[in-house]
C-alpha cells in the first residue's frame, strides 16, 4: 500500500552517474584530461552497478 513512499536506490545511482558524466565533461572542456579520465572511470563503475541492480529482481 505504501510502496510508493520507498526510495529507489537505482534512481540515486542514476543521478550520481549523470553528475559524474557532467563533471567529466566540464573537466574535458577545461583541458584537464586526468580529471576527465578519473570522473569517467567513476561513472563507468556506477553504470556497472546500475546494470547489476537492474538484472537482479
Amino acid at each position: 500500500m505504501f510502496g510508493w513512499f520507498k526510495r529507489n536506490p537505482t534512481r540515486q545511482l542514476q543521478k550520481a552517474y549523470e553528475q559524474k558524466l557532467k563533471q567529466a565533461m566540464e573537466a574535458a572542456r577545461n583541458g584537464d584530461m586526468r580529471a576527465n579520465a578519473t570522473f569517467s572511470e567513476e561513472a563507468d563503475a556506477l553504470l556497472a552497478e546500475i546494470e547489476e541492480r537492474r538484472q537482479t529482481p
